[in-house]
């Protein structure tokens, strides 16, 4: 009797705790590497946990996405690490760096022009490993037979882009920048008057000179996606898919859009149905440090602890820099934990931890942080709004100025630039973060606003790339409007003709009217 209740209970159980009903679908990811597959691979983890089978595209040089592991099967490929190293992000901080002292009009044009070089050497690369795949008969013929069911890609890198779409599978993003600049402006209308263009550094409050600069920013990136990106492309899109194919096309044909922002952080615009915000994903309640860190966290006292890191790609800023920031932390009250790479400064204290890695999620979690210097990439960004930590920015490259404005502008930060940096100027944005109270209030207010949702944005992912398995797409939420040509999308042909017939109209007006008028002088010089 036991052995059958035993049996019962465990049917019971199997049928309560069963995978849902897209459970053990095939899977195709290939993400991006460097803080990118951070937030991937913690979807992958989740959806691996929910029975998925899943394969990952890597470099066999790849940075930070293993060859091995417990949640995914990985298969080698040619990709932009291949061809790239972490030094180039180096040499392009240095660069942009330099633009940045120039006058205020020239970087503003120097600025875009270094990361045009290397957005162009860089889609030269990825065209290049794209054809590869693509002209591979065997490896096409491997992924065909795997019969995947979704593409998993992050499209900043457009190789899962044009594979998931000659593969003919549902397509899932999961995005925030996108060949040029950020997703909603491939996607969603992006009206120049209030939505600020990635890399102008502007608000949403524009006043004339504001919108000028925003609209030539605007210009600036439409000519560089349409003749600088798109050409790289060109050839290989003729060879592999029907006519008139172009990569905006491809783009804009996914299913789902998981956008990695929050509108706390982001600035309102307009969206689409297919689009889904789960900014913060990554974010989590704190853990317990290891207890040397802990030990050195408490050993601050009523001061607390300030947090240093600048992201997965930045190995070190210059010399002259970090000598400043050292100097500066050395005259703090506060401790210091400073994620560190590169010669050690002369002029550190003695409250200054450096160390190679930190949990800088829990770091920022822990109740003796007080302030976070950070350079302002996206995923410390939303750490440091989901724990109520107020930031000093040290912005270096990408869409790091832009991140840190939007926090500014909440009255959650404070910037730096490091193209001047000293030890004087940085001291006294520290000392004003730390000892003003309303950065903290803030930034507490931001966090506040942050976790008051229905779902967390984990769950919302994970139930809209099932969604897409489980419907074999969302066709439904695609907009009509990216399959018109752009005359008729703007309704240009239609202004034409009213304006047309308003012509027509006036025209035949004044004609009348002429008609009426040499009539009537006839008639008078008759009766004369």
């Amino acid at each position: 009797m036991s052995g059958m209740i035993q049996i019962f209970l465990t049917g019971l159980c199997f049928l309560l705790l069963r995978p849902t009903c897209c459970s053990g679908s095939r899977i195709l990811v290939v993400p991006v590497d460097g803080s990118h597959w951070i937030n991937m691979e913690l979807i992958l983890q989740e959806l691996h946990s929910r029975g998925h089978d899943i394969t990952v595209l890597r470099s066999a040089k790849s940075w930070y996405i293993p060859s091995t592991s417990s949640i995914y099967t990985s298969i080698n490929v040619t990709m932009l690490e291949d061809e790239s190293n972490r030094n180039f992000y180096d040499k392009m901080i240095q660069d942009v760096v330099e633009c940045r002292r120039s006058l205020p009009f020239i970087s503003m044009f120097c600025q875009p022009q270094v990361l045009t070089s290397m957005l162009d050497k860089g889609h030269e690369i990825l065209a290049r490993a794209a054809a590869t795949m693509l002209d591979d008969p065997v490896f096409m013929k491997k992924l065909q037979d795997a019969k995947f069911d979704l593409m998993l890609t992050d499209p900043a890198l457009t190789l899962g882009v044009i594979l998931g779409s000659y593969l003919k599978l549902t397509m899932v993003f999961n995005v925030r920048w996108i060949n040029n600049g950020e997703a909603h402006f491939t996607i969603a209308p992006s009206p120049v008057s209030y939505v600020p263009v990635s890399g102008s550094e502007l608000h949403d409050q524009m006043d004339f000179l504001d919108r000028t600069k925003n609209m030539l920013h605007y210009i600036y990136s439409f000519v560089e996606q349409h003749f600088i990106i798109n050409p790289s492309y060109s050839d290989l899109l003729r060879r592999h898919f029907p006519p008139g194919t172009d990569l905006l096309s491809l783009e804009r044909a996914a299913d789902i859009w998981l956008v990695r922002t929050d509108f706390v952080f982001e600035f309102p615009r307009p969206t689409m149905p297919n689009v889904v915000y789960i900014g913060g994903f990554q974010c989590k309640q704190s853990r317990p440090l290891p207890a040397d860190l802990e030990a050195f966290m408490q050993s601050s006292g009523e001061h607390g602890v300030v947090v240093m890191s600048l992201g997965t790609l930045v190995s070190a800023l210059h010399r002259e820099a970090t000598e400043a920031i050292a100097a500066a932390f050395a005259q703090l009250p506060q401790k210091v934990v400073w994620r560190f790479a590169g010669e050690k400064p002369s002029s550190l204290g003695n409250n200054t931890l450096l160390v190679n890695w930190m949990p800088q999620k829990d770091l920022l979690g822990h109740p003796k942080t007080r302030a976070f210097v950070a350079h302002g990439g996206t995923n410390g960004m939303y750490e440091a709004i989901y724990h109520g930590v107020p930031v000093l920015g040290l912005p270096l490259i990408f869409d790091q100025f832009d991140n840190l404005l939007r926090l500014k502008v909440r009255g959650a930060a404070r910037v730096v630039e490091v193209k001047s940096i000293t030890k004087e100027d940085f001291l006294e944005a520290l000392k004003d973060i730390l000892e003003t109270p309303s950065y903290r209030e803030n930034i507490q207010r931001l966090s506040q606003l942050h976790r008051d949702r229905p779902m967390s944005p984990m769950d919302t992912a994970v139930f809209w790339i099932e969604y897409v398995i489980r419907n074999k797409g969302a066709a439904h939420l695609q907009s009509a409007g990216f399959n018109l040509p752009w005359y008729s999308y703007f309704c240009l042909d239609v202004a034409i003709l009213i304006m047309a017939l308003i012509g027509v109209f006036v025209w035949a007006s004044v004609s009348v009217c002429k008609m009426f008028c040499c009539r009537r002088s006839r008639r008078k010089m008759k009766a004369e």
